[in-house]
Parts: structure tokens; C-alpha cells; sequence
């Protein structure tokens, strides 16, 4: 399914009368940073794990039970 130009102009037409033309530039700027960070995420998907990225380290508060408290 692939969308012409209409149905562009008629999508843009919607979210203009719902959002408001002031609105706009915000809702654009949140998108592109969504599709960075998604971007950013897929490629960090691809890429081979480092031995520096398969081992975390262990928090000293990842088990409260060793603690010394009695």
C-alpha cells in the first residue's frame, strides 16, 4: 500500500485542523527524535557484542541480603 500525494495532502490536512498550525513545529521535532532514537537502537541491535558489552557489572546493591546488617 503506498501513499500519494492526496493522501498526504489530506493526512497533513487532518493534523493541521487537530493540532493546530502552532503545534506543529513541536510534533515535528518530538518525530524526529523518535526516528533517531530508533535508528540509533536498530543499529546498535546490528552490531557484534564487544566482551566490554557482554559482561555488566554487578551493583553492590544488587543483593541486600549479603549485607552485614544482623
Amino acid at each position: 500500500m503506498r501513499l500519494g500525494l492526496p493522501e498526504l495532502l489530506i493526512i497533513l490536512f487532518i493534523v493541521l485542523l487537530i493540532f493546530g498550525a502552532g503545534r506543529l513545529p513541536a510534533l515535528a521535532s518530538g518525530l524526529r527524535k523518535a526516528v533517531h532514537a530508533f535508528r540509533q537502537g536498530t543499529s546498535e541491535g546490528r552490531e557484534e557484542p564487544t566482551p566490554q558489552t557482554r559482561q555488566t557489572p554487578r551493583s553492590e546493591n544488587a543483593h541486600p541480603k549479603d549485607s552485614d546488617e544482623s
